[in-house]
Protein backbone atom coordinates (compact mmCIF):
# COMPACT_ATOMS: atom_id res chain seq x y z
CA UNK A 1 0.00 0.00 0.00
CA UNK A 2 1.77 3.22 -1.18
CA UNK A 3 2.25 5.96 2.05
CA UNK A 4 2.07 9.73 1.93
CA UNK A 5 4.39 11.36 4.44
CA UNK A 6 1.56 12.83 7.34
CA UNK A 7 -1.18 10.26 7.09
CA UNK A 8 -2.28 7.35 7.92
CA UNK A 9 -4.13 4.78 5.65
CA UNK A 10 -7.05 2.93 7.01
CA UNK A 11 -8.75 0.19 5.16
CA UNK A 12 -12.46 0.20 5.98
CA UNK A 13 -12.77 -3.65 5.03
CA UNK A 14 -9.71 -6.07 4.45
CA UNK A 15 -10.27 -7.08 0.70
CA UNK A 16 -12.04 -3.64 -0.21
CA UNK A 17 -10.70 -1.27 -2.49
CA UNK A 18 -12.60 1.87 -0.36
CA UNK A 19 -9.81 3.61 1.18
CA UNK A 20 -10.07 6.76 4.40
CA UNK A 21 -6.75 9.06 4.58
CA UNK A 22 -6.58 10.23 7.97
CA UNK A 23 -4.52 13.02 9.65
CA UNK A 24 -1.70 11.32 11.77
CA UNK A 25 -2.05 10.78 15.34
CA UNK A 26 -0.73 13.81 17.26
CA UNK A 27 0.82 11.36 20.06
CA UNK A 28 3.35 9.74 16.79
CA UNK A 29 3.68 13.06 14.80
CA UNK A 30 7.30 13.60 14.43
CA UNK A 31 7.13 17.73 14.46
CA UNK A 32 6.87 17.35 10.10
CA UNK A 33 5.28 21.28 9.85
CA UNK A 34 1.91 20.85 7.26
CA UNK A 35 1.91 22.77 4.79
CA UNK A 36 -1.51 22.19 3.84
CA UNK A 37 -4.30 21.20 5.88
CA UNK A 38 -5.42 17.27 5.94
CA UNK A 39 -8.45 16.47 3.25
CA UNK A 40 -12.37 15.89 5.07
CA UNK A 41 -12.98 12.17 5.83
CA UNK A 42 -14.95 10.73 2.82
CA UNK A 43 -16.81 7.82 4.66
CA UNK A 44 -17.70 5.14 1.83
CA UNK A 45 -21.46 4.21 1.41
CA UNK A 46 -23.03 1.04 2.72
CA UNK A 47 -23.56 -0.34 -0.95
CA UNK A 48 -19.92 0.49 -1.77
CA UNK A 49 -18.72 -2.06 0.68
CA UNK A 50 -21.18 -4.80 -0.12
CA UNK A 51 -23.63 -4.18 2.92
CA UNK A 52 -27.16 -4.90 2.78
CA UNK A 53 -30.03 -4.99 4.83
CA UNK A 54 -33.63 -6.18 4.25
CA UNK A 55 -36.64 -6.18 6.68
CA UNK A 56 -39.75 -8.44 6.34
CA UNK A 57 -40.93 -11.57 4.78
CA UNK A 58 -39.97 -12.05 0.73
CA UNK A 59 -41.70 -14.27 -1.18
CA UNK A 60 -39.43 -16.51 -4.20
CA UNK A 61 -39.57 -13.35 -6.50
CA UNK A 62 -37.90 -11.13 -3.66
CA UNK A 63 -41.27 -8.68 -2.94
CA UNK A 64 -42.31 -7.93 1.07
CA UNK A 65 -45.44 -10.36 1.71
CA UNK A 66 -47.88 -8.26 2.62
CA UNK A 67 -48.66 -8.35 6.19
CA UNK A 68 -52.50 -8.66 7.91
CA UNK A 69 -53.15 -9.54 11.63
CA UNK A 70 -56.20 -8.80 13.94
CA UNK A 71 -55.70 -6.42 16.78
CA UNK A 72 -54.06 -8.14 20.19
CA UNK A 73 -51.95 -10.27 17.47
CA UNK A 74 -48.07 -10.84 18.11
CA UNK A 75 -45.79 -10.12 14.62
CA UNK A 76 -42.83 -11.73 14.16
CA UNK A 77 -40.44 -9.04 11.93
CA UNK A 78 -37.04 -9.76 10.70
CA UNK A 79 -34.50 -7.65 9.56
CA UNK A 80 -30.89 -8.76 8.08
CA UNK A 81 -27.69 -7.24 7.60
CA UNK A 82 -25.48 -9.13 5.41
CA UNK A 83 -21.75 -8.39 4.08
CA UNK A 84 -19.09 -10.51 2.28
CA UNK A 85 -17.39 -12.27 4.66
CA UNK A 86 -14.19 -11.17 2.96
CA UNK A 87 -13.94 -8.01 4.73
CA UNK A 88 -13.97 -7.44 8.48
CA UNK A 89 -16.81 -8.49 10.97
CA UNK A 90 -18.65 -5.90 11.83
CA UNK A 91 -20.68 -4.56 14.98
CA UNK A 92 -24.08 -3.87 13.68
CA UNK A 93 -26.28 -1.74 16.33
CA UNK A 94 -29.60 -1.45 16.11
CA UNK A 95 -30.58 2.68 16.95
CA UNK A 96 -34.47 2.88 16.83
CA UNK A 97 -37.50 0.84 17.85
CA UNK A 98 -40.23 -1.22 15.63
CA UNK A 99 -42.97 0.71 17.55
CA UNK A 100 -45.51 3.11 16.37
CA UNK A 101 -48.77 4.34 15.95
CA UNK A 102 -50.54 1.19 17.09
CA UNK A 103 -47.72 -1.28 16.96
CA UNK A 104 -45.83 -1.92 20.00
CA UNK A 105 -42.60 -3.52 20.75
CA UNK A 106 -42.42 -5.65 23.26
CA UNK A 107 -39.19 -7.93 22.38
CA UNK A 108 -36.31 -8.59 19.94
CA UNK A 109 -33.83 -11.36 19.60
CA UNK A 110 -30.64 -11.72 17.40
CA UNK A 111 -29.41 -14.43 15.25
CA UNK A 112 -25.65 -15.00 13.16
CA UNK A 113 -25.34 -17.23 9.92
CA UNK A 114 -23.61 -17.88 7.38
CA UNK A 115 -24.66 -18.94 3.56
CA UNK A 116 -23.09 -19.32 -0.10
CA UNK A 117 -24.51 -16.31 -2.33
CA UNK A 118 -22.89 -16.43 -6.46
CA UNK A 119 -20.26 -18.34 -4.92
CA UNK A 120 -19.31 -16.01 -2.84
CA UNK A 121 -19.67 -16.81 1.25
CA UNK A 122 -21.91 -14.42 2.84
CA UNK A 123 -22.33 -13.67 6.96
CA UNK A 124 -25.75 -12.28 7.99
CA UNK A 125 -27.11 -10.93 11.39
CA UNK A 126 -30.85 -11.38 11.46
CA UNK A 127 -33.08 -9.17 14.10
CA UNK A 128 -36.44 -10.46 15.17
CA UNK A 129 -38.45 -8.03 16.31
CA UNK A 130 -41.73 -8.95 18.18
CA UNK A 131 -44.41 -6.52 17.99
CA UNK A 132 -47.65 -6.38 19.36
CA UNK A 133 -50.38 -4.76 17.23
CA UNK A 134 -52.69 -2.67 19.62
CA UNK A 135 -54.99 -0.62 17.37
CA UNK A 136 -57.37 -1.26 13.85
CA UNK A 137 -56.77 -0.23 10.62
CA UNK A 138 -54.24 0.67 8.02
CA UNK A 139 -50.61 0.79 10.04
CA UNK A 140 -47.02 1.08 9.60
CA UNK A 141 -43.62 -0.40 10.80
CA UNK A 142 -41.27 2.45 10.93
CA UNK A 143 -38.17 3.16 9.22
CA UNK A 144 -35.53 0.75 11.22
CA UNK A 145 -31.65 2.11 11.52
CA UNK A 146 -28.64 0.58 12.66
CA UNK A 147 -25.39 1.71 12.78
CA UNK A 148 -21.78 0.06 12.14
CA UNK A 149 -19.20 1.76 13.95
CA UNK A 150 -15.76 2.06 11.85
CA UNK A 151 -12.11 2.73 12.94
CA UNK A 152 -12.50 6.00 11.42
CA UNK A 153 -14.76 7.25 14.80
CA UNK A 154 -17.39 7.84 12.37
CA UNK A 155 -20.38 5.15 11.21
CA UNK A 156 -21.92 3.85 8.75
CA UNK A 157 -25.68 4.37 8.87
CA UNK A 158 -28.44 1.85 7.21
CA UNK A 159 -32.03 1.95 7.07
CA UNK A 160 -34.95 -0.50 6.28
CA UNK A 161 -37.92 0.91 4.55
CA UNK A 162 -41.49 1.50 5.81
CA UNK A 163 -43.67 -2.00 5.91
CA UNK A 164 -47.56 -1.47 6.12
CA UNK A 165 -49.21 -3.24 8.61
CA UNK A 166 -53.28 -4.31 8.34
CA UNK A 167 -54.92 -4.58 11.47
CA UNK A 168 -58.42 -5.98 11.52
CA UNK A 169 -60.75 -5.79 14.58
CA UNK A 170 -61.58 -9.13 16.42
CA UNK A 171 -64.83 -10.74 15.35
CA UNK A 172 -67.20 -12.06 17.93
CA UNK A 173 -67.81 -15.62 17.20
CA UNK A 174 -70.05 -16.65 19.84
CA UNK A 175 -73.22 -16.19 18.35
CA UNK A 176 -71.53 -18.52 15.16
CA UNK A 177 -70.52 -21.01 17.92
CA UNK A 178 -73.48 -21.30 19.94
CA UNK A 179 -75.77 -21.56 16.45
CA UNK A 180 -73.24 -24.18 15.27
CA UNK A 181 -73.16 -26.23 18.33
CA UNK A 182 -76.97 -26.11 18.27
CA UNK A 183 -76.96 -27.33 14.98
CA UNK A 184 -74.51 -29.87 15.45
CA UNK A 185 -76.81 -31.60 18.43
CA UNK A 186 -79.96 -31.19 16.32
CA UNK A 187 -77.70 -32.83 13.90
CA UNK A 188 -76.68 -35.92 16.12
CA UNK A 189 -79.83 -36.30 17.35
CA UNK A 190 -81.96 -36.95 13.57
CA UNK A 191 -78.39 -39.60 13.25
CA UNK A 192 -78.95 -40.81 16.57
CA UNK A 193 -82.84 -41.23 15.91
CA UNK A 194 -81.87 -42.61 12.13
CA UNK A 195 -79.42 -45.21 13.25
CA UNK A 196 -81.63 -46.17 16.23
CA UNK A 197 -84.16 -47.19 13.47
CA UNK A 198 -81.98 -48.42 11.21
CA UNK A 199 -80.42 -50.91 14.03
CA UNK A 200 -84.04 -51.23 14.90
CA UNK A 201 -84.82 -52.68 11.36
CA UNK A 202 -81.69 -54.46 11.13
CA UNK A 203 -82.72 -56.46 14.58
CA UNK A 204 -86.11 -57.13 13.34
CA UNK A 205 -84.98 -58.20 10.12
CA UNK A 206 -82.07 -60.49 11.30
CA UNK A 207 -84.70 -61.80 13.80
CA UNK A 208 -86.85 -62.70 11.04
CA UNK A 209 -84.45 -64.36 9.02
CA UNK A 210 -83.54 -66.66 11.96
CA UNK A 211 -87.21 -67.39 12.33
CA UNK A 212 -88.23 -68.22 8.60
CA UNK A 213 -84.74 -70.79 8.79
CA UNK A 214 -85.55 -72.19 11.89
CA UNK A 215 -89.39 -72.58 10.07
CA UNK A 216 -87.99 -74.13 7.36
CA UNK A 217 -86.19 -76.68 9.23
CA UNK A 218 -89.54 -78.10 11.21
CA UNK A 219 -91.30 -77.68 8.05
CA UNK A 220 -88.42 -79.90 6.60
CA UNK A 221 -89.23 -82.32 9.87
CA UNK A 222 -92.41 -82.54 9.28
CA UNK A 223 -92.45 -83.95 5.97
CA UNK A 224 -90.03 -86.67 7.33
CA UNK A 225 -92.12 -87.68 10.08
CA UNK A 226 -93.39 -90.54 8.54
CA UNK A 227 -90.42 -91.60 6.73
CA UNK A 228 -87.34 -91.13 9.29
CA UNK A 229 -86.16 -92.87 11.76
CA UNK A 230 -87.80 -91.93 14.69
CA UNK A 231 -84.09 -91.73 16.96
CA UNK A 232 -82.75 -89.72 14.34
CA UNK A 233 -85.34 -87.68 13.61
CA UNK A 234 -86.01 -86.69 17.07
CA UNK A 235 -81.94 -85.83 17.46
CA UNK A 236 -82.46 -84.04 14.41
CA UNK A 237 -85.36 -81.70 16.02
CA UNK A 238 -82.78 -81.59 19.36
CA UNK A 239 -80.42 -79.82 16.54
CA UNK A 240 -83.00 -76.95 15.23
CA UNK A 241 -84.03 -76.50 19.14
CA UNK A 242 -80.07 -75.97 19.72
CA UNK A 243 -79.96 -73.56 16.59
CA UNK A 244 -83.01 -71.68 18.51
CA UNK A 245 -81.28 -71.22 21.72
CA UNK A 246 -78.26 -69.80 20.29
CA UNK A 247 -79.93 -67.38 17.96
CA UNK A 248 -82.05 -65.90 21.11
CA UNK A 249 -79.12 -66.10 24.31
CA UNK A 250 -76.33 -65.38 21.56
CA UNK A 251 -74.65 -68.36 22.10
CA UNK A 252 -72.54 -70.55 19.98
CA UNK A 253 -74.57 -72.95 18.58
CA UNK A 254 -72.08 -76.12 19.08
CA UNK A 255 -71.46 -75.37 22.97
CA UNK A 256 -75.70 -75.07 23.34
CA UNK A 257 -76.86 -77.03 26.40
CA UNK A 258 -80.22 -77.31 26.98
CA UNK A 259 -80.43 -78.76 29.72
CA UNK A 260 -77.59 -76.14 31.50
CA UNK A 261 -80.24 -73.31 30.11
CA UNK A 262 -83.15 -75.52 31.59
CA UNK A 263 -81.71 -75.77 35.25
CA UNK A 264 -81.19 -71.57 34.69
CA UNK A 265 -84.78 -71.24 34.47
CA UNK A 266 -84.21 -69.98 30.42
CA UNK A 267 -86.23 -72.33 29.02
CA UNK A 268 -89.71 -72.90 30.98
CA UNK A 269 -91.96 -75.56 30.32
CA UNK A 270 -88.97 -77.43 27.82
CA UNK A 271 -89.00 -80.70 30.72
CA UNK A 272 -91.00 -82.64 28.42
CA UNK A 273 -89.06 -82.19 25.31
CA UNK A 274 -85.62 -82.45 26.87
CA UNK A 275 -86.56 -85.73 27.94
CA UNK A 276 -87.73 -87.04 24.86
CA UNK A 277 -84.45 -85.91 23.23
CA UNK A 278 -82.52 -87.23 26.24
CA UNK A 279 -84.87 -91.22 25.28
CA UNK A 280 -83.35 -90.85 22.01
CA UNK A 281 -79.77 -90.34 22.61
CA UNK A 282 -79.73 -92.83 24.80
CA UNK A 283 -81.64 -95.63 22.94
CA UNK A 284 -85.15 -95.45 24.22
CA UNK A 285 -88.05 -97.28 23.44
CA UNK A 286 -90.09 -97.11 19.75
CA UNK A 287 -92.26 -94.25 18.85
CA UNK A 288 -94.74 -93.87 16.15
CA UNK A 289 -95.26 -91.16 13.72
CA UNK A 290 -98.04 -89.54 15.59
CA UNK A 291 -96.22 -89.13 18.92
CA UNK A 292 -93.36 -87.37 16.45
CA UNK A 293 -96.07 -85.40 15.06
CA UNK A 294 -97.41 -84.40 18.82
CA UNK A 295 -93.36 -84.00 19.52
CA UNK A 296 -93.36 -81.52 16.55
CA UNK A 297 -96.26 -78.86 17.57
CA UNK A 298 -94.87 -78.79 21.15
CA UNK A 299 -91.46 -77.81 20.08
CA UNK A 300 -92.88 -75.10 17.22
CA UNK A 301 -95.13 -74.16 20.01
CA UNK A 302 -91.84 -73.53 22.65
CA UNK A 303 -90.15 -71.91 20.12
CA UNK A 304 -92.98 -69.69 19.33
CA UNK A 305 -93.05 -70.41 15.45
CA UNK A 306 -96.00 -70.16 13.52
CA UNK A 307 -97.02 -72.28 10.83
CA UNK A 308 -97.28 -70.79 7.55
CA UNK A 309 -100.69 -72.10 5.66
Amino acid sequence: MPKVSGFLYIQVMENDSSLVVLPADSASNTNVAMDTAAPAIQMPTPEQLGIAVSAGVKDASGTVMPITVTVGDTIQFPVTVSWSVQGSALLVVPTGTASAKGLTQVGVSQESARSVKDGKEVASITFNYKIVAQDTGNLSIPVMKFEIPTQMGQSLTLRTESVPVRVDGQVNVLPAIVGGAVAVVVLLAGLWRLKRRAAAKAATAAKNAAVDALREQMQVLKRRINTADCREWLLDLEKVCKAYAADRFGLDADKVKLEVLLKQGDLEGWESLLEKFADARYGGGKRDAFENKETWKAAMKLMGIEEEL
